[in-house]
């Protein structure tokens, strides 16, 4: 190790610092009292870390022998996961303190949970991916659970543990068949033993490998975990675990099949693809019958990484380009519409049933309007933002050739919309009863309305984001 390595990894060594520092100030200086200080700090830290990152890197930086990666793709990643955990941390106070949650303990887990996303994304290393993806893994193991009194949070927590320790079991299988058929945990030295037929040991590794990560991003069969879990956390851990891990382990996936596997691209395709399908029709269908708006987002969310997914078994440049550009869009979604369901409640107590939210536009008008907008984003209703992160991946997958899989998307998109559109029906058209009320501090307000108008005015060019990602993409792919 030296300085180069040190100032290659500075703002995870910044964060790892912050995080320790914070944690002994809140216990010696009065712990939960100063959670609304330590929160605002955090995302403070945050912001201030995405600019940072955002606007200094250049070109691809090595550290720590090759296994970490600095470059505009794992830069790329990174703001996103920043600034959606800002989002999360600062819209989920008020939340926090009506309930009884208020613990310094939270802005300090999703900081060790950020820095674990952080490694992940710039993993060179199958040594460095799990190191990050655990680090990760246990803090949201932690914040799953952290209601203490509730059975449902307790119970959330523990079904995320035992699940996660499994998929975390598969990929550690996998990384020990590629270690022993490559020779090494390195991505490019797996990537340069990729001569001629690979071994059939290596691909198996692959497959256990996509397997552990797939869990990660909720893709379908691996989806066990999600509705229950989004269910029994606490909201705001929910709206946490919908965004920022979601970004980075997508991302995480990109980083193996491209750095180490980048070669084996017909192989991993198809893996990728069946997932892609899977989870698409899967979360379509199943979010159908739900009557609880987080586990109905729960199934949205296994539909849309299947969406995520068909840009990447695309394995082209312009298929990591429309993948980052979709969680972008996915990413900036769920904070409008997690802002929205932080703030219902009624009789004073928070709620999360659809049939609560009868005729909500009688009651809220304007709230009711930026919540149609996100659904119809969410249901990819042109001309909204949702719409064109959809074409984006749809037509990666048509350009490579795979137009059966584009065309399967189009379907699950069909029949996603019924879910989404039947929220809205019962905002404008449902029984006119005594339903939830909102209950938004300003923070919550301008998440929504900032969101619903980034919706309806990113047609114009996506605000910029599109030739980002593909500095990103083709940094990836090369």
């Amino acid at each position: 190790m030296n300085a180069t390595d040190l100032q290659i990894v500075l703002p995870e060594v910044i964060l790892a610092l912050y995080a320790m520092a914070a944690l002994l100030f809140a216990v010696y200086a009065g712990k939960d009292a100063l959670t609304g200080a330590i929160t605002w700090a955090t995302a403070g830290v945050f912001v201030a870390l995405a600019g940072y990152i955002g606007f200094s890197g250049e070109g691809a930086n090595i550290a720590f022998g090759g296994m970490f990666v600095d470059d505009a793709f794992a830069r790329f990643a990174k703001v996103v996961v920043l600034l959606s955990a800002a989002g999360v941390l600062v819209m989920a106070q008020d939340y926090m303190a009506r309930n009884d949650m208020g613990r310094f303990e939270y802005p300090i887990l999703v900081t060790l949970a950020v820095i674990g996303m952080m490694f992940m994304v710039s993993a060179g290393d199958l040594m460095a991916l799990y190191l990050g993806l655990e680090l990760q893994s246990l803090a949201l193991y932690v914040v799953a659970a952290m209601r203490r009194d509730s059975v449902r949070s307790t119970e959330a927590g523990l079904k995320y543990f035992v699940l996660g320790s499994l998929s975390s079991g598969l990929l550690l299988y996998g990384a020990s068949l590629v270690y022993g058929y490559a020779g090494t945990t390195l991505f490019s030295g797996i990537l340069s033993t990729l001569n001629g037929e690979p071994h059939l040991g290596l691909v198996i590794g692959l497959v256990f490998l996509l397997a552990g990560m797939g869990f990660k991003v909720s893709a379908a069969p691996f989806h066990m975990w999600t509705p229950d879990v989004y269910e029994g956390s606490p909201t705001p851990v929910t709206a946490f675990f919908a965004t920022a891990p979601k970004a980075a382990a997508m991302a995480l996936i990109a980083r193996v099949v491209f750095d180490a596997f980048g070669s084996l691209a017909g192989q991993w395709s198809q893996v990728l693809a069946a997932l892609a399908v899977l989870s698409m029709f899967l979360g379509a269908v199943a979010a159908i019958g739900q009557r609880d708006i987080k586990r109905l987002m729960a199934y949205s969310s296994i539909a849309h990484m299947g969406y995520a997914l068909v840009g990447l078994a695309a394995g082209t440049t312009q298929g990591v380009q429309a993948m980052l550009i979709y969680m972008a869009i996915y990413v900036t979604m769920n904070l409008g519409t997690f802002a929205f369901i932080l703030s219902l409640e009624k009789d004073g107590k928070s709620v999360s049933d659809i049939d609560s939210l009868n005729m909500f536009s009688k009651r809220e008008p304007l709230k009711a309007l930026a919540m149609l907008v996100l659904l119809f984003s969410l249901a990819g209703v042109p001309p909204m933002l949702g719409f064109f992160g959809k074409f984006y991946v749809l037509k990666a997958a048509v350009d490579a050739g795979m137009t059966w899989l584009a065309l399967a998307g189009a379907v699950a998109s069909v029949i996603g919309a019924f879910y989404y559109l039947r929220i809205v029906y019962f905002m404008y058209f449902g029984k006119d009863v005594e339903g939830a009320n909102s209950r938004m501090v300003p923070v919550q307000w301008l998440m929504l309305v900032a969101v619903a108008a980034v919706m309806l005015l990113g047609v114009i060019n996506l605000f910029g984001i599109e030739p980002v990602a593909l500095q990103a993409a083709q940094a990836l792919v090369g």
